[in-house]
C-alpha cells in the first residue's frame, strides 16, 4: 500500500526507526484524529501510553521488526504526559489499527481499543540526531551520530532549546533555528547533555 506524499508526515510527530521504518503520530488531540485517519491501516501496529496523554504512534509497516517496536514504544513514552510527570518507567499499549474504535460521545483525540493489547515497559531517553535532513529526537540505537542526549530533568523547554542551540553551534558548527529544536524535543522537564 502506498504512503501519502512525504510532506504529509513531516507535519506530524515522526521519526524513522533504525530499520528505516517511518513512524507517524499526532502532536495534539486534533492531530491524533488526523494521524489515525491518514496513516493507520487495519494491519499496522499502533502504540499509546497505557494512561491517557500521549500521541497515537503508527508504525508504517505491516511486519515491524523488534527494533521498530522497541524504538516506537520509547518514542511514544517520551512524548507523553508521563514524561512530564517524571515517570522513570512508562507503560505503552500495543495494538493493531483494526482494534481502534470511536463513538460520538468520545472527545477529539480520544479512542477506544477493543480486544487484547500487549504492554511494553520503557525507560524514557532520547538522542538528537539529523534524520532526513531534519533534527529529530529519537531512541538511541548505537549507530547514529549523537549530537545531544536528552533525559528527564528540571529544565523548561525554552531553556533546553537554548542549551541545545549553543551545543549545536559551538561543538558541531551547526547553527539551528530554535523553532526546529522546539519541534524535535519533548515539552518540559528536560536534561540535556552533549
Amino acid at each position: 500500500m502506498k504512503l501519502r506524499p512525504k510532506k504529509d508526515y513531516r507535519n506530524y510527530r515522526w521519526f524513522f526507526t533504525s530499520d528505516n521504518t517511518l513512524v507517524v503520530g499526532g502532536k495534539s488531540d486534533e492531530q491524533n484524529e488526523a494521524a489515525l485517519k491518514h496513516f493507520s491501516r487495519p494491519e499496522y501496529t499502533v502504540m499509546h501510553t497505557t494512561k491517557p496523554g500521549s500521541p497515537f504512534m503508527i508504525i508504517q509497516n505491516e511486519r515491524p521488526s523488534k527494533k521498530d517496536m522497541e524504538e516506537t514504544a520509547i518514542f511514544t513514552g517520551c512524548f507523553s504526559q508521563a514524561w512530564k510527570k517524571g515517570n522513570k518507567k512508562i507503560d505503552i499499549d500495543v495494538f493493531k489499527g483494526d482494534q481502534i474504535y470511536k463513538i460520538k460521545s468520545m472527545k477529539t483525540g480520544t479512542f477506544g481499543v477493543k480486544g487484547k493489547k500487549e504492554v511494553m515497559h520503557i525507560k524514557p531517553e532520547l538522542v538528537l540526531i539529523i534524520q532526513k535532513r531534519k533534527l529529530r529526537a529519537v531512541p538511541t540505537n548505537g549507530h547514529e551520530k549523537v549530537l545531544v542526549k536528552i533525559k528527564q530533568g528540571k529544565m523548561k523547554k525554552e531553556e533546553a532549546t537554548d542549551k541545545i542551540a549553543k551545543i549545536m553551534r559551538d561543538k558541531f558548527n551547526l547553527p539551528m533555528h530554535k523553532e526546529e529544536i522546539m519541534q524535535a524535543i519533548p515539552s518540559d522537564k528536560l536534561d540535556v547533555k552533549a
